[in-house]
Parts: structure tokens; sequence; C-alpha cells
């Protein structure tokens, strides 16, 4: 099964960025622990720029991935950008070490993590800018204004927010509009239910991070496997493919740093679930 993203359908963002709803995360073109260069970086440019041959034009990073590995990458791969492309970033975590994630909210902080990730993308205005976590050391209210501040400038386009509930959105929609929001989600991790039919009610994207449980999904035994045999594709393909089946407002974002695989998740916003097999999928165990 072959397919463009196109097929995934289209959603816009903020009702302005229109994009291809099966995008491409870009937090696995780094090192192990999400550190340091990728064991292989011409198979990982070559992933980038495979992505946007098949029509994805929807990509998420952080200045956190690497640091700074991911968004380098993808200014080498993809500059100059084509018009329809959305880059995606994020600021508000530190990283000391191999998978070890330490949230900055401070003011300063989140500045010069636009600045950087402005430089690095050879960018003058980012598109979708996102707090990626709330930094409890630091009033809310000051992390949000600075993001206000922010777009008031000219730095960044839109604002989201990641990993947050209902109240945090709502909070923060005080200061400033928040055009997504990027929490973990996927068929066996649910938890943020709530805030995605929020999204949906307010037509605010969802980004769901994490979308096959680093392929964990894809090895349990049950409706998901029945499903993918059935239809003659992989049980990833039918995980992404519900997920894009679960809610208008989703915007799958897999990730890979291997061409083969990424040609896979993008076949599968050409899967068409049934409503029996979308509801079988999604009931609750």
């Amino acid at each position: 099964m072959t397919a463009n993203a196109s097929s995934s359908g289209t959603f816009a963002i903020a009702g302005d960025l229109s994009v291809h709803r099966l995008g491409y995360g870009a937090m696995r073109i780094t090192g192990d622990g999400i550190w340091g260069e990728p064991r292989d970086r011409d198979e990982c440019i070559r992933v980038l720029r495979r992505a946007v041959e098949l029509g994805v034009n929807f990509i998420d990073t952080a200045d956190s991935y690497g640091p700074h590995v991911s968004e380098r990458l993808i200014a080498e791969a993809l500059y100059p950008y084509p018009k329809d492309l959305v880059i995606a970033t994020k600021g508000g975590l530190e990283r000391p070490g191999p998978n070890k994630w330490t949230p900055n909210g401070r003011p300063e902080h989140l500045r010069a993590a636009c600045d950087g990730s402005l430089k690095r993308l050879r960018l003058e205005r980012i598109d979708l800018y996102q707090l990626h976590r709330i930094d409890t050391k630091v009033p809310a209210e000051d992390q949000f204004g600075t993001l206000a501040e922010l777009q008031r400038e000219g730095k960044i386009r839109h604002a989201g927010l990641s990993e947050v509930s209902v109240v945090d959105i709502e909070r923060a929609r005080k200061v400033l509009p928040i055009v997504s929001v990027q929490n973990r989600y996927n068929l066996t991790d649910r938890e943020s239910e709530s805030v995605l039919e929020y999204c949906e009610r307010e037509q605010i994207g969802f980004i769901p991070w994490y979308p096959l449980a680093s392929g964990d999904i894809a090895k349990a035994e049950g409706p998901l496997d029945r499903t993918a045999k059935r239809l003659g594709v992989t049980p990833s393909q039918v995980a992404l493919a519900w997920l894009l089946a679960r809610s208008p407002v989703m915007l799958p974002i897999p990730g890979t740093s291997k061409v083969e695989h990424l040609e896979e998740n993008v076949a599968a916003g050409a899967l068409e679930l049934s409503e029996s097999d979308v509801r079988e999928l999604g009931a609750r165990r």
C-alpha cells in the first residue's frame, strides 16, 4: 500500500495553516536517548526529504531534541522550505543528559529558546511554537505571557501547549489564543480523552505524541492484529488509521529514522476503517 499524506485529509490550524493530517515527528532523528547526532545521519536527511516528497507538510520538532540536532537537520535537509510546509517547534525543556528532561519556563529561557529555534531553522517567524511543558516553578501566566509577547513581536505566528489539562488550556486562553495541544495519546493510552474532546469542540488541533507507543501497540494480539491481517496491512498502520478516524482535529505525527518505516506510516493515511472497526478497536479493555 502506497499513498500520499494528502490521503489523510486536511486540517486548518487556527483556520489559516492548512496541513495534511498525517504529519511527521522529528524526535527520532537524533542519537540514543534523544541525545546527540543520529547513528545514520544521511538516512535521517533522506527521511526528511522523502517525507516532503510524500506530501507531508506538517513537521513537529523541539529545541530539546538532541538538543538542537533535530532542528539543524530539518534546515539542512529542507531549506529553502516548500511554501506549504508548516514546521512546529517547542521550547521549555532543558536537557542535562540522555533521556533526561527538565522543565524551564522562565521568560528569559523561553525567549532564548525561541531565538535559538529561529536561527537553527533559518526562519524569520515560527508558524507554530508550543510550550513543551508548563514549569510548575514559574507562574503559568508568566510563561503564557512570554508566548504572547513573542507573538506580538512577530517571532511566532501561533502558539500551542504540550501535556496539559483542560484547565491549563482554559487558563492559557485567557492570555493568548491556543491553536494546538500536544498530549500523549494512542490506542492503549487515552488519559487525555477529555482534552481531545475539548479540542474537538473548540477546533483546536490535537497532536498525539507517542501515537504508536514505540511500536508496542503492534505487538499486542487482539482486534488490532486481527484487523490488520484482514486488511492486509500492518498493525501500526491500523493504529494510525484509528487515530485519524477518532477525531477530525487529530494530527498524528509518527516519527522514525528509516525511510521504509516512514513510507509505511504515510500509507496509513489512505487506510479506511469501517465504523465497526473503529468501535471495536476503540473499545475499552
